[in-house]
C-alpha cells in the first residue's frame, strides 16, 4: 500500500495535505472549521483555474509566463467597462474577459508556432507589454470597489449549495478540462506532441499546431480569471497579481506535471494547487514569518522538481532497458 502511495503522486500530495490540514488543526482547531475548509478552496480556486491553463501548456513542453498579467489586463478592461458603463450585463463582461484572453492566447501561440520563437522568451515579452497596456488604459490609477457595481462585485460570492460560485467555477474547470484531455482528440494529441514529437509527426499530429491551442486555451482561462479575480479582491490596478504566474507554475510542478512535456493529470494541478494554497493560508496562523513562507513554499518547488526529473530519467532508462532486452531476444531466436 505504501509503496503504491509513494508512486503515486496525485495520492501523495492528498495525503500530505491531509495530514497538514490535521496537524495545524490539531494546534489551531479554528482552521479545519467546515467554514475555513470552504474558504480556503475559495482563496484557491483561480489559482486551480490558471494551473489548468498552465498545464496545457506545459504538456505541448511549452510554458505560459503571460498569464498573470492576461488576467490582469482584461481585469482592468472589464472593471473600466463597469466603471463607466454599470448598465452592461455582468455576463457579457466575463465573455469579454473570455475572448479578451484567447485573442492574447492566439498572439502568443502565433508566435510560437508560425515565428518559432521559444515560449519562454514569448511570453516574457507580451507578459511585459500586457502590463504595459494597462498603465495606459488606467493612467496608472486604480478601479476601487466603490466604483464597481454590486453585480459585478457579487457574482463570485453568490452562494450554491454551500459554496460560493468562484469555487463552482473552479469544480466546472477541472471537470471540463480532464474531460478534454482524457477524451477528445486534440486533448490526448496535447500529450504525445509533448511526449514524443517524432511519433506525433508520423501520426498527423503538428507539434506547433498543438501548442498553438494549448496557449488559445490557458489565454482565455486567464481572460475569464481576469474577471473572478477583480471582482473577488475588488480592486483594479497595474500590478495586479504580480508575480502570479510563478505561483502558478508551482502549483503545476508539484502537482508532478512536467516541464519536458507529455506528462501531468489534471487532479495534479488541483493537489498542487490546493498544497500551496494550504501553505499560504496555514503559516500565518502558526506565526511563521512571510520570509519563511517564502523560504518553505521555494524548497517544495525544487524537491518537487527534482522528484519530477527523477521520475522522468526512471522512465527513461526502463524504456532504454525494456529496448536492450528485447534486441537480446531477437539475437539468441537468430
Amino acid at each position: 500500500m505504501w509503496q503504491h502511495l509513494l508512486k503515486n503522486r496525485e495520492a501523495l500530495l492528498a495525503a500530505v495535505i491531509v495530514l497538514m490540514v490535521a496537524a495545524i488543526g490539531s494546534r489551531v482547531p479554528s482552521f479545519i472549521a467546515p467554514a475555513n475548509l470552504v474558504e480556503i478552496f475559495n482563496d484557491t480556486a483561480i489559482l486551480v483555474i490558471l494551473a489548468l491553463g498552465q498545464m496545457m501548456v506545459l504538456l505541448t513542453k511549452g510554458i505560459d509566463l503571460s498569464m498573470a498579467a492576461n488576467l490582469a489586463l482584461t481585469g482592468m478592461i472589464v472593471a473600466l467597462l463597469n466603471f463607466h458603463y454599470p448598465a452592461i450585463p455582468v455576463w457579457a463582461l466575463l465573455l469579454l474577459a473570455t475572448g479578451l484572453g484567447l485573442v492574447m492566447g492566439i498572439i502568443n501561440g502565433l508566435l510560437v508556432w508560425k515565428m518559432g520563437i521559444p515560449a519562454i522568451v514569448v511570453t516574457l515579452g507580451t507578459m511585459s507589454i500586457y502590463r504595459g497596456i494597462i498603465f495606459l488604459l488606467s493612467d496608472g490609477g486604480w478601479i476601487n470597489s466603490h466604483q464597481m457595481s454590486s453585480d459585478f462585485l457579487g457574482l463570485p460570492r453568490a452562494a450554491v449549495l454551500g459554496l460560493p460560485l468562484l469555487s463552482w467555477c473552479a469544480v466546472a474547470a477541472l471537470l471540463l478540462v480532464g474531460y478534454f484531455l482524457r477524451y477528445s482528440r486534440t486533448g490526448r494529441a496535447l500529450y504525445t506532441a509533448g511526449g514524443n514529437a517524432t511519433a506525433a509527426y508520423y501520426t498527423g499530429i503538428n507539434a506547433g499546431k498543438m501548442q498553438f491551442v494549448s496557449f488559445c486555451l490557458s489565454g482565455a482561462l486567464a481572460g475569464f480569471c481576469g474577471y473572478l479575480w477583480i471582482s473577488r479582491f475588488a480592486v483594479a490596478y497595474v500590478d495586479v497579481a504580480n508575480g502570479f504566474e510563478l505561483q502558478v507554475v508551482a502549483a503545476c510542478v508539484i502537482g508532478g506535471i512536467s516541464t519536458m512535456g507529455g506528462t501531468g493529470r489534471v487532479l495534479g494541478c488541483l493537489f498542487g494547487a490546493l498544497f500551496l494554497g494550504v501553505i499560504n493560508n496555514a503559516l500565518p496562523v502558526i506565526g511563521i514569518s512571510p520570509f519563511w513562507q517564502m523560504a518553505i513554499s521555494g524548497a517544495v518547488i525544487v524537491i518537487a522538481v527534482l522528484l519530477n526529473e527523477r521520475g522522468n530519467t526512471r522512465k527513461g532508462r526502463l524504456i532504454l532497458r525494456d529496448a536492450a532486452l528485447a534486441r537480446q531476444k531477437q539475437a539468441v531466436k537468430a
